[in-house]
């Protein structure tokens, strides 16, 4: 072999092994940053403990976590020399777990058994059809009252579980801009009108009550579960059935007033509320009002579509004679007399 010939052989494998010392080092110098990492590592950890001991601006942050009080410039009667308020981290946890997953269920349930309900039962159908007689029900103004209430309700009640499920439902939905534009409205809307919605509300339990007061036969008009299932005949009743009478009480009384006054406690922050008190009230306000959402899909499927006769008593007053007699027979039997 020439000498030219064997110099070029001796460059080759020296580029071979020059490029596998390359692909060497190229694979295992890498791996030695993982010694810098757990060196570093170990460093911080040791650092870290020694700040846990030592280091002023570390024991200050720890004591601000543990509720110590500092000073912030902020004068407010909720939220005096509080530099971070670790209840706020228990109340999202709490709103954006349970609250949210049990709400969503309950909703689904109500909507899935009214659903079921009508396929496998249908409207209660008006006995004999309607005979062209009208009797009043309503008046004018206990109409206006229903109806300013309801409308306001329906708004408070899209406004406020949109603000509640909005994350999980409308983002992927709207878009995030979209969903912040639609979010400062929906707040808008929910604080305004909750003061307005709370008059119709109180106003209904003062001139309502008297006619939801328990009298004889209700008993078993429950009983007979108000005649809606099987082929039960429709039970006795007076001019507000026990059904009626339970979804006021509950509704109203209890539900509207624990709504009516959280809300005037989230409204009016600068009466002396503590952010505890603020993010408890926030918590009770939202389980109540899914509550009464769910009740009130029932109410207005009844009234709406499942009662076949009621919708008129709510829009002109009057409802048809027959419809008296087979639902609220007794009332019927007074008005006659």
């Amino acid at each position: 072999m020439s000498k030219r010939g064997k110099t070029a052989r001796r460059g080759a494998r020296s580029a071979i092994w020059g490029l596998a010392l390359v692909l060497l080092a190229s694979m295992t110098l890498p791996l030695t940053g993982y010694l810098f990492v757990g060196q570093a590592s170990a460093q911080a950890t040791a650092q870290q403990q020694d700040e846990k001991a030592t280091n002023p601006r570390a024991n200050y942050w720890r004591a601000v976590r543990d509720g110590q009080p500092g000073y912030v410039a902020m004068q407010s009667p909720y939220a005096t020399n509080v530099l971070i308020q670790n209840g706020g981290q228990n109340w999202l946890q709490l709103r954006n777990g349970p609250m949210i997953t049990y709400g969503a269920v309950a909703l689904g349930l109500v909507v899935l058994a009214l659903l079921a309900y009508t396929v496998f039962h249908g409207r209660v159908k008006l006995e004999g059809g309607e005979s062209g007689r009208k009797v009043l029900r309503w008046s004018l103004f206990n109409r206006m009252l229903h109806w300013y209430t309801a409308i306001l309700f329906i708004i408070l009640a899209i406004t406020g579980l949109s603000l509640l499920f909005g994350r999980t439902v409308l983002i992927p939905l709207l878009g995030a801009e979209g969903f912040a534009n639609w979010s400062q409205f929906a707040r808008l809307s929910h604080d305004y009108l909750g003061p307005a919605f709370s008059i119709g509300v109180v106003l209904m339990i003062v001139l309502w009550l008297p006619f939801n007061l328990p009298e004889k036969g209700d008993w078993n008009w429950l009983k007979q579960g108000g005649g809606m299932f099987g082929g039960n005949k429709h039970p006795h009743c007076g001019r507000i059935n026990p059904g009626e009478k339970l979804f006021t009480y509950g509704t109203l009384l209890v539900l509207g007033a624990i709504v009516v006054v959280t809300g005037f406690i989230l409204d009016f922050p600068s009466y002396g509320q503590t952010r505890e008190t603020m993010q408890l009230a926030n918590l009770i306000h939202g389980a109540a009002s899914v509550l009464w959402t769910f009740f009130m899909l029932g109410h207005i499927y009844l009234g709406a579509y499942g009662v076949e006769g009621s919708l008129p008593a709510m829009i002109s007053g009057d409802v048809d004679e027959n419809w008296a007699r087979q639902h609220h027979d007794r009332w019927f039997d007074k008005l006659r007399g």
